[in-house]
């Protein structure tokens, strides 16, 4: 009995993995997070198998239904981390690979950009710092911070257009 259960694990398994990453994957963004999304979701339609009706929806769209659900979970989770601009900031200028001279003649640069970034409004801050640090695209920080693609768009133009013309970050003759 337990080998039959067992078999019928990895034939599920086989049969959705692919789809449940891919989905996962394109959710998130992230290669390892995509996984234990992927892992989890299978987890959680194995062992609530007997809750699937048929007759709302096929179980690869169930499935997917779960990955979509725990993906989203995780965004919120992640979301409800949020992290201080300027501390992120700092933590991604110590720990860059530039030596500690060449960070010391750009502690000014640093110092002025945080200034700089503690002048925009709290929601631009973010989404530059979002977009321009952490890398995020636009879908990316409108999904994190639960507003729309176009709001979030105009938030990074507007806070990069603010720092780019704000007077500490002005460009020195050379």
């Amino acid at each position: 009995m337990a080998e039959r259960h067992d078999a019928a694990t990895v034939a599920f398994v086989r049969r959705y993995q692919r789809r449940v990453y891919g989905l996962a994957r394109a959710l998130v963004n992230d290669a390892g997070v995509a996984e234990e999304i992927a892992q989890e979701s299978l987890v959680k339609a194995w062992r609530y198998a007997s809750t699937y009706d048929p007759r709302r929806a096929s179980v690869e769209r169930w499935v997917l239904t779960i990955t979509r659900r725990v993906a989203i979970d995780y965004l919120r989770r992640r979301r409800a981390d949020p992290r201080d601009p300027v501390e992120f900031l700092n933590v991604a200028v110590a720990s860059s690979d530039v030596p500690f001279d060449e960070r010391v003649e750009h502690g000014d640069l640093r110092d002025r950009l945080q200034a700089a970034l503690l002048d925009l409004p709290e929601e631009q801050r973010r989404a530059v710092v979002l977009a321009s640090l952490h890398g995020r695209t636009a879908a990316e920080v409108a999904d994190l911070e639960g507003i729309p693609l176009g709001t979030s768009k105009t938030r990074i133009r507007n806070g990069l257009l603010k720092l780019r013309a704000h007077p500490l970050l002005e460009k020195e003759p050379q």
